[in-house]
């Protein structure tokens, strides 16, 4: 693990100034790239304590060799510089938007002589327009027969294509109009690339000018007697409004934007969006992103817009296409980023006409955002759930760890432990319990630590593992010795409280305990079990860096498959434990920096200082309380009331006659 403190620049060396910064490793390789509006304070913030870092940038300046920046004259070129080199060097802790699903989409192949229309997955080609994406590949199949007796264009592959076309006869299509022919002459090149932009028009959202122009042509037919023609064009007619109705109608006003919503954890995030094109849902997309720094919704929605909209931007350049159906006329977020003026010209700039970026605040597009709001959090819960409720994934995750780490069994209680600060002060950890590869959060517990604190991360992990285990040394002694007096207590289930019947705190031990570090962390915690006796019990060490896993006293790691299903319950179990331990850490930190207003109050300890917030719940209604109040708080009398009242008013003296604070 390299020491971010060997590379790091002198503060004064970096310049207060917009730009864009690379991290490269010891390769030379480049890991990351960001933009800043200062340079100076966003590349300083790296290099703070490593404990208070986020995981994942902990882990990314640990990688690092080596900083680099280049300064720019605007946030616009900024972020142009950025997505060009994150586009170019593909840096592995940069944000990547992975689709939560292969989304079908409706390609139209403009690049063949007689260009086919198709339902396709996959990596976009030049020189092929697509429309969607959908959610279900049967949606476009559906949508595209209704629209071939209106746009008879060629849905055969290339096989089938040149196979009509030397036999001479069309295929099923081509005899119920379905299909203009072309592999048998009925139709030149030219008349059927007419068909497909007509297509290409519709699905657009051209829509209104096509259905009048079919009604007049319906009108003429039927009043020159061409009753045939008349029905045919009724029948085109009907089976385009019936296309149409299968795109909801979400905004009466013909809007086209995009609506972009997040649901987020400490460590990942999920994003949809929803393309609405002439007041109709078009498409919808969905990608599951891991964190690579801490990020807000507004840092989200910053880095979702300058990714997604750069690489359609650039997709549509290639195939030829108007940039301006890539980028829409506006874009609608939860919250807006911090540059969101350097954003919007950067989009209009895309675009080549101004883009409004903004918050929904009422009517239909509220209450579209709202839904995709709702999407965005059921993709979510459906990615953890996912594989962590897969069986099948949860059994051969726990069958690979026993054969990776050499167990007797499988590891079906696995406990964690991780430790969180802020350089040394509200020193805790956590413990989180897995059975079975599934969270047992009623079992979870929490420590504060007490003689270790000032020692070290080794130092707390020994101090957690000798507490935990000696309770559950305890709990097993209680319960035999209550087993034996008690004639209806079964002394067959250790663990299990007679008089409740439930199971003790710590009664249970793990087959596989976890310690959030490396050799060292594991090693302290296979010293305090031996120095206990409990000799049932496996350690191992995961370390964040390289998701290496560490054996007790063995000089090199355990690598897991990147890709293994033992790695991701590993990481689950990891990350679970890293956001327990900060959520306490937080809670922690918050209480005494509530009651550090009460510091000055001599002979008021932590306990009492405690009890007051406890009791009124802010010191801002402590502030507003009587001493007659106060007085009535257990362990409270009236001259340390009156101290109290004297102290949170700024006053050396007393408190005003009739219990009211002095002024």
């Amino acid at each position: 693990m390299a020491d971010p403190s060997t590379y790091r620049p002198s503060p004064g060396s970096i310049p207060d100034a917009p730009g864009v910064y690379k991290f490269r490793d010891d390769t030379r390789r480049v890991i990351y790239v960001g933009k800043a509006k200062s340079l100076r304070s966003r590349l300083n913030s790296y290099f703070a304590d490593l404990a208070g870092l986020h995981p994942r940038t902990r882990q990314m300046v640990t990688t690092a060799a080596s900083v680099e920046w280049t300064v720019v004259s605007t946030e616009v070129e900024a972020l142009q510089l950025e997505y060009n080199w994150i586009k170019e060097f593909d840096p592995r802790f940069n944000v990547r938007y992975r689709d939560d699903k292969s989304y079908p989409v409706l390609a139209v192949t403009l690049n063949e002589e007689f260009p086919r229309l198709h339902v396709y997955r996959g990596a976009r080609k030049k020189g092929v327009r697509y429309f969607g994406p959908y959610s279900h590949a049967w949606a476009i199949r559906e949508t595209l027969d209704l629209l071939l007796r209106v746009f008879p264009a060629r849905t055969c592959s290339a096989g089938v294509f040149r196979r009509h076309g030397q036999i001479g006869r069309p295929c099923l299509l081509g005899y119920i109009e379905k299909c203009s022919a072309p592999c048998v002459g009925r139709v030149s090149a030219d008349e059927h690339r007419a068909i497909v932009e007509d297509f290409c028009d519709f699905l657009a959202g051209r829509t209104e000018g096509m259905i009048r122009r079919l009604e007049r042509e319906m009108a003429t037919a039927s009043e020159e007697l061409e009753f045939e023609r008349a029905a045919r064009l009724r029948d085109d007619l009907g089976a385009l409004r019936r296309a149409m109705e299968k795109q909801a109608v979400v905004l009466g006003d013909g809007t086209d934007a995009d609506v972009v919503a997040f649901a987020h954890d400490e460590l990942e995030a999920a994003v949809q969006v929803f393309h609405v094109r002439g007041g109709r849902v078009r498409g919808q997309r969905g990608w599951v992103i891991d964190k690579a720094e801490e990020m807000d919704v507004p840092a989200l929605v910053d880095h979702f817009l300058t990714q997604f909209y750069g690489e359609e931007a650039d997709l549509a350049a290639r195939d030829e296409v108007d940039t301006g159906s890539a980028v829409p006329r506006e874009v609608l977020v939860p919250e807006l980023p911090a540059d969101a003026d350097a954003v919007t010209e950067w989009l209009s700039g895309l675009r080549g006409s101004k883009v409004r970026l903004r918050v929904a605040q009422r009517g239909e597009k509220r209450a579209l955002a709202e839904t995709v709001e709702r999407n965005a959090a059921e993709a979510f819960t459906q990615h953890k759930l996912r594989r962590a409720g897969d069986l099948t994934a949860r059994s051969a995750a726990l069958s690979e760890l026993q054969d990776y780490l050499a167990l007797e069994t499988a590891p079906l209680r696995i406990e964690c432990v991780d430790i969180s600060h802020i350089q040394g002060s509200d020193v805790v950890a956590s413990l989180v319990v897995f059975e079975d590869g599934v969270a047992r959060k009623s079992e979870y517990r929490r420590f504060a630590l007490r003689e270790a604190a000032d020692e070290g991360d080794v130092a707390s992990i020994a101090e957690v593992v000798r507490r935990r285990f000696s309770r559950y040394l305890k709990e097993n002694t209680a319960t035999a010795a209550e087993g034996e007096a008690t004639a209806e207590a079964d002394p067959s289930k250790p663990g299990i409280d007679p008089e409740t019947g439930k199971p003790r705190k710590f009664a249970y031990p793990p087959n596989l305990l976890v310690v959030d570090g490396a050799g060292p962390q594991a090693t302290a915690a296979a010293d305090v079990l031996a120095e206990l006796g409990v000799n049932d019990v496996a350690v191992v060490g995961l370390a964040k860096r390289l998701e290496e896993v560490w054996l007790p006293g063995d000089p090199d790691p355990v690598i897991l498959p990147r890709t293994s299903d033992a790695l991701f319950l590993m990481q689950r179990v990891r990350d679970e434990a890293h956001r327990f331990a900060i959520r306490y850490h937080r809670e922690k930190r918050s209480k005494r920096m509530q009651t550090s207003e009460l510091d000055s109050v001599p002979g008021l300890g932590q306990a009492r200082r405690t009890a007051l917030i406890k009791h009124f719940g802010s010191v801002k209604k402590l502030k507003q309380a009587r001493v007659e109040e106060i007085e009535a708080v257990p362990g409270f009398g009236r001259r340390t009331a009156e101290a109290v009242v004297a102290a949170l008013a700024g006053e050396s003296g007393a408190a005003a006659p009739g219990g009211e604070p002095g002024t």
